[in-house]
């Protein structure tokens, strides 16, 4: 039996950029479920998306009250996909930067078992990013390189966004205690994934600048990555230095 994939997609005012990006998925990956989480748009992204749900039985839609942020949008998605039973949960945004086409790459590695976390990179080799400022690529970047040295995670792109998850990790993952908002959720949940012992592989993607809507990107979660990654570093080489101690001891 081929196992059942979950799309996962978090919105909020992304009534232009929805249909597109739904067209290009089912076109590229007409087999998989999605499921939309809506946190209240303001702009009828949710209500667009409850009448293409009513005739296509793949589209599934979460509302949620209020915009509380990418992290707790996706804890609510991951938590409705493990109520039905998906073997495989993705991470996808709603606004265009990941291709569709992309998504096979991402399912072949879980799909064969060969990792329980795949990562779309725009990172490793054969990765690429379009029509970015420089200022963004440079913020992105950056961020990499200083969660790579501060938490030593070995993934060149901890802050992706698109991803695939097995559904064990999911499962084995105390997701009641992640709190993190916008992309610092990304790390906070690779962290985890690898402290946790599973396997994380990373595939290159195309990243794609949106061209429709508007960034999320602030001020205050720039801000809180950068404050609870050192955060997380210090408790994390902490653990390291225990354990070495440990074993120079025994």
């Amino acid at each position: 039996m081929i196992p059942k994939i979950l799309v996962v997609i978090p919105t909020y005012n992304e009534r232009l950029a929805l249909p597109v990006t739904l067209a290009g998925l089912f076109e590229h990956q007409p087999a998989v479920d999605v499921l939309i989480v809506d946190d209240g748009s303001p702009d009828g992204t949710g209500e667009w998306a409850d009448e293409l749900a009513a005739s296509d039985p793949r589209v599934n839609v979460l509302h949620r009250s209020e915009k509380s942020g990418l992290g707790m949008a996706y804890i609510a998605g991951f938590a409705w996909a493990l109520e039905r039973d998906y073997e495989i949960i993705c991470e996808f945004d709603a606004d265009g930067s990941h291709r569709p086409l992309d998504l096979g790459q991402l399912l072949a590695p879980a799909l064969a078992d060969e990792a329980d976390l795949v990562i779309g990179s725009r990172w490793v080799r054969g990765g690429a990013i379009v029509d970015w400022p420089r200022s963004r690529f440079l913020l992105s970047r950056g961020a990499n390189l200083y969660v790579d040295a501060a938490m030593g995670l070995g993934v060149r792109d901890a802050t992706a966004g698109f991803r695939a998850y097995r559904r064990r990790v999911l499962e084995a993952l105390d997701l009641s205690g992640v709190q993190s908002q916008g992309y610092c959720f990304q790390i906070d949940m690779t962290g985890r994934t690898v402290d946790a012992g599973f396997r994380v592989l990373e595939v290159p993607i195309v990243f794609v600048e949106r061209e429709l809507g508007e960034s999320k990107m602030s001020s205050s979660i720039i801000s809180e990555a950068f404050t609870k990654v050192a955060g997380w570093g210090l408790a994390r080489r902490g653990r390291q230095l225990k354990g070495l101690l440990g074993r120079r001891r025994a």
